[in-house]
């Protein structure tokens, strides 16, 4: 029973693709015996002729990914594209450490635990980039005693 003629007239009904009209399988002696688009228009008004919904693609994987990836996972080398500076630019890096360092700089030099000149000197040192981070800038600070009051 070639339905062919049937399916393309519901498609341009439904104003849809021919794959995506569906008849129902205990009717299909009624479909075949319509010829017209009135008893076309009919079948599709009882449900005999209906449209299938559109097949998307399912997010679920990729969530789960997302999800794997927050925690650390799937970041292995195999994953890496990029060299180690196109991923995080050497400047960026530096830029985001120059920066806590004068924080804290500024942190000391307001709540007067170094005096001016000190933080000159130790500003200096940091764009020389002597101090690797906060704790070593600490670290130094504490050292050479150039904390106030000791």
């Amino acid at each position: 029973m070639n339905l062919s003629t049937q399916r393309r007239m519901a498609a341009s009904i439904l104003q849809v693709g021919e794959d995506r009209v569906w008849f129902d399988p205990e009717e299909l002696d009624t479909i075949s015996s319509s010829v017209t688009n009135e008893d076309i228009r009919k079948l599709i008004k009882e449900g005999i002729i209906q449209v299938n919904p559109i097949k998307g693609t399912s997010s679920y994987r990729a969530r789960i990914r997302r999800i794997q990836r927050s925690k650390g996972r799937r970041r292995g080398a195999g994953k890496r594209k990029g060299t180690k500076y196109s991923r995080l630019p050497k400047k960026e890096r530096w830029m985001s450490s120059i920066r806590a360092l004068r924080k804290k700089l500024v942190e000391l030099r307001d709540s007067k635990k170094i005096d001016p000149s000190t933080y000159r000197k130790l500003y200096a040192m940091a764009k020389g980039g002597v101090f690797r981070d906060k704790a070593h800038l600490e670290s130094y600070i504490k050292e050479k005693g150039l904390f106030k009051g000791e």
